[in-house]
């Protein structure tokens, strides 16, 4: 009796037996998916997760329901193996309303939040940071919880993967990195783009445990599984978890390119297909070999039912796919008198972080040293000294993953307020932002709420040249699924910023660096919230409308005073949310006046100043009498000679010349 077979005669008759259901009900679902895409019931594409079935059974055995789970492209088996129905999967596969996504998401998004699975992902390495973020709520919330995020070999080569590792190591999550090591990306080798020969190893330079397993052997990756769970549920930190395998189809169905693997290389590890090994192991233990013929009927009844139930299910409509873009945003009344107690903006902002923080114990604060020194503007000063390490925490220069984790956090049912530095700095965290916050709820069906808010300083007029004042803003109004917000004085964005945390969508909060400790203003001392989507107008008038952003709001609000003088009669809007827009305020004033400027920082080609003059050409054309002037920077990266930086910079004078030019 070889050593296998005797682990496996002495292993419970139970544990073999569930085991082995989870990989046939595994390569059964693979099989029939890769028919129904031969028939063309099954759209797009599928991973197949064909022959890598151990990894999943060995891992998900040991995790209970309240468990996470995040997963990559090929992630049907985590699925299954988590205990997710295969029906309401292949109806997914399907495009049907039936699916677990609502026909939104397909092979590379099927998640069930109900089972705690995070959702397959369709960008390499994205599942470790937010399996990050959820491992994090579980710490917060001192549950004994774990997560599992697994992962292919390509990832470990990106940087993700080594933030992940770093900031799980450095908090001390309970989480388990699983890369599943099938040694092939879509053509290309392992060893052509790897540098280590075991992945495993990488584990030793963040200080955690790191083994490579044999990811055939159910059994075996059962064992070390079940060792890296017991670990992190015990408060020991992270584990690196290292499955050597290999995938018995191609990169993906849709995939119709020669198969570059050796035909030796093919036959040796169909020789350890992973099932059949398994049926032999278990031979000598007939408590559980006796039923494998009965659990591969019943999985097979199954997975007829399951076809049936794809087949026979709606088509999701139009009206339903655009209701899954957003949540509901919450409704809020305005306070009346606002008082006399005067804050800067970072006074203000810093209030509403104390407020909601004291309200709800599920909002937090992460970024750089926002806990040591309040962030570079302060505005989070105080804040650890209240909440404490755990609620306002320092994180490592790794803006992708510390985002990613915030949300994570987020769909795991925290409220995190992420800084970041310099706004610049989200180019590091675009996918973050853009292809995981803005789109989960989305790519889910419209099912999960994703309470994420990320704020920050953008703007100039403080030197600090082409790399740190920047205005992005036109970037993320682009992409539905976010809310961007951006305030011009202390009262709107404490009332702002309130309404960010509690709204149930992720949110782009703008901050100037100028407005931080400039004029002060009227703030309530109580909390309140502004509503999302409704703009404010800043000072009424009857002869030129002006919409302006941020520090631009002063700047015409200064124009409109000297025009005043000259007997001309402004209106100044401020959006305040630039996504939700306000259409009918703005609109209702153009109407009024027949005059329209647009005013931003940002660079004016591409700008969110187009999309305003857009909607009203569209909208309100027969009521223009001038054409719609755009101000904006020219387009050139923000200088650092401060003479230059004033030049590029919109200016008082530059609102006062075109509104004498239109009026």
């Amino acid at each position: 009796m070889n050593m296998e077979t005797n682990r496996a005669s002495l292993m419970p008759a139970a544990t073999l037996t569930r085991l082995y259901t989870t990989m046939l009900r595994i390569r059964l679902f693979e099989e029939k998916v890769r028919e129904l895409f031969q028939a063309g019931i099954v759209k797009g594409t599928a991973h197949s997760y064909a022959g890598q079935e151990a990894i999943a059974a060995g891992v998900c055995f040991h995790l209970r329901k309240d468990d996470y789970i995040g997963s990559y492209h090929r992630g049907h088996g985590h699925c299954i193996a988590k205990g997710a129905r295969m029906d309401q999967m292949l109806a997914e596969l399907m495009g049907k309303a039936s699916g677990y996504c609502g026909g939104m998401g397909g092979s590379m998004h099927v998640a069930d939040l109900d089972l705690n699975i995070l959702g397959a992902n369709g960008i390499v390495g994205a599942t470790m940071p937010l399996g990050l973020g959820a491992a994090l709520a579980s710490k917060m919330r001192a549950t004994d919880q774990v997560t599992i995020a697994f992962f292919g070999d390509g990832a470990s080569n990106q940087g993700v993967f080594h933030e992940a590792m770093n900031l799980a190591a450095v908090w001390k999550l309970p989480m388990i990195f699983v890369c599943e090591n099938n040694q092939w990306a879509l053509n290309t080798s392992i060893h052509s783009t790897t540098s280590v020969e075991r992945i495993a190893t990488r584990a030793t330079a963040y200080g955690v445990p790191g083994v490579t397993v044999d990811g055939n052997d159910a059994i075996a990756v059962h064992d070390v599984a079940g060792e890296a769970i017991a670990r992190a549920r015990a408060g020991n930190g992270p584990t690196l978890i290292e499955a050597m395998t290999w995938r018995h189809t191609q990169h993906s169905l849709r995939v119709n390119l020669p198969d570059p693997r050796t035909q030796a290389d093919m036959d040796e590890w169909f020789a350890r297909d992973p099932i059949g090994r398994f049926e032999r192991w278990a031979a000598g233990n007939s408590d559980a070999s006796g039923r494998f013929g009965v659990v591969r009927q019943e999985a097979e009844a199954e997975l007829a039912a399951a076809v049936a139930f794809g087949q026979a299910g709606d088509e999701p409509t139009v009206s339903q796919m655009m209701a899954a873009v957003y949540g509901p945003h919450l409704a809020h009344h305005e306070p009346g008198p606002v008082g006399t107690r005067n804050l800067t903006m970072a006074e203000a902002l810093n209030e509403a972080l104390h407020q909601e923080m004291e309200r709800d114990a599920s909002v937090f604060v992460m970024g750089e040293d926002v806990g040591a020194t309040g962030g570079l503007f302060q505005v989070s000063k105080g804040l650890a000294d209240r909440f404490g390490e755990a609620r306002v925490r320092d994180t490592p220069i790794s803006e992708a993953t510390f985002c990613g984790a915030g949300v994570g956090a987020a769909i795991a049912g925290m409220r995190p307020v992420v800084e970041v530095q310099i706004f610049d700095f989200v180019t590091q965290m675009m996918d973050m932002i853009v292809n995981q916050a803005a789109k989960f709820r989305f790519m889910l069906g419209g099912r999960p709420n994703v309470p994420f808010v990320i704020r920050g300083p953008q703007g100039g007029g403080i030197r600090l040249a082409a790399q740190h004042s920047q205005s992005l803003e036109s970037w993320f109004t682009h992409i539905p699924g976010l809310v961007v917000i951006a305030p011009s004085t202390p009262y709107d964005a404490k009332g702002l910023l309130t309404a960010a945390i509690r709204d149930n969508n992720p949110v782009v909060f703008l901050e100037h660096k100028l407005l931080y400790h400039g004029a002060s203003g009227p703030v309530p001392t109580e909390p309140y919230a502004i509503p999302i989507g409704k703009a404010d107008v800043k000072r009424a008038g009857t002869d030129v409308t002006i919409v302006a952003t941020q520090i631009m709001v002063a700047r015409a609000l200064a124009a409109a005073a000297k025009l005043e003088i000259e007997g001309v009669s402004v209106e100044v809007i401020d959006p305040r949310t630039l996504r939700p827009l306000d259409e009918e305020t703005i609109l209702a004033s153009v109407r009024k006046t027949g005059r329209l400027i647009v005013v931003h920082e940002a660079v004016r080609s591409g700008g969110f100043g187009a999309e305003v003059a857009a909607i009203v050409i569209e909208k309100a054309f027969d009521w223009l009498d001038a054409p719609v002037v755009r101000i904006g920077a020219p387009d050139v990266p923000m200088p650092f000679n401060p003479d230059l930086e004033l030049a590029v910079i919109p200016s008082q004078q530059m609102i006062e010349e075109a509104i004498r030019r239109i009026a």
